[in-house]
Parts: structure tokens; sequence; C-alpha cells
């Protein structure tokens, strides 16, 4: 059974950082992109960040890039997004994802897997 955990999630003041965490396991990711969305209450789910499994490529929305930085441990089977200068309108639930192919995500916000989300509160 494929599981993305995330975890890392929490309340924080604007110019704060936080750094989350996205466990995965089930089977064998390494021809899968794994990356990071968001939705915040009333909107649709966006596209944050994501990462190949090698490490080799990465992209980031404009929202976000700067600021946050995608990496990955794959020793760990672990994804991480660490969040810097955070802003009041970064305050969304934040999911893992994972994909063969995450070029579509700036597009569309489907994927093969998702996590269970995680909430990341910024306060002003």
């Amino acid at each position: 059974q494929v599981q993305l955990v995330e975890s890392g999630g929490g309340l924080v003041q604007a110019g704060g950082s936080l750094r989350l965490s996205c466990a995965a396991s089930g089977r064998t990711f390494d021809s899968y992109d794994m990356g990071w969305f968001r939705q915040a209450p009333g909107k649709e789910r966006e596209f944050v960040a994501a990462i190949s499994w090698s490490g080799g490529s990465t992209s980031y929305a404009d929202s976000v890039r700067g600021r946050f930085t995608i990496s990955i441990d794959n020793a760990k089977n672990t994804v991480y997004l660490q969040m810097n200068s955070l802003k009041p309108e970064d305050t969304a639930v934040y999911y893992c994802a994972a994909d063969y192919d995450a070029s579509k995500w700036r597009v569309v916000g489907v994927a093969d897997y998702w996590g269970q989300g995680t909430q990341v509160t910024v306060s002003s």
C-alpha cells in the first residue's frame, strides 16, 4: 500500500520558517516526480514545487520561488519543503504528491498519489 505521510506543519508568525516532510513508502519511487501542492480555504488546490526523484530537477510556483526550497533524501524516501519568509497568504493545507510526470502540475493538479495534508498557518 502506497503511503505519503506529511509532517511539520504548524503555526508561525509572518517572516518565520517551517520545514515540511513527506515520507513515501509502499513502492519504488525512482521513476516518480515528487512535489507539494497547497489549498487555502475557498480556493482551488495549487502547485507549489516539484522535484525529480534523483533531485536533479526542480520547479517552483512563481509565488514561492526564492522563499521555498524543495529537496529529497533518497536514502530516507523523504521529500522536504523548506519554507522561509512565510507570509499570511501562504496559509493553507499542504499536500505531498507523487506522479510519473510533474510537468503537468502547473496546469492540472492531478497525481498518482497524495498525502493526507498538513496545515500551515501564518499569522500576521
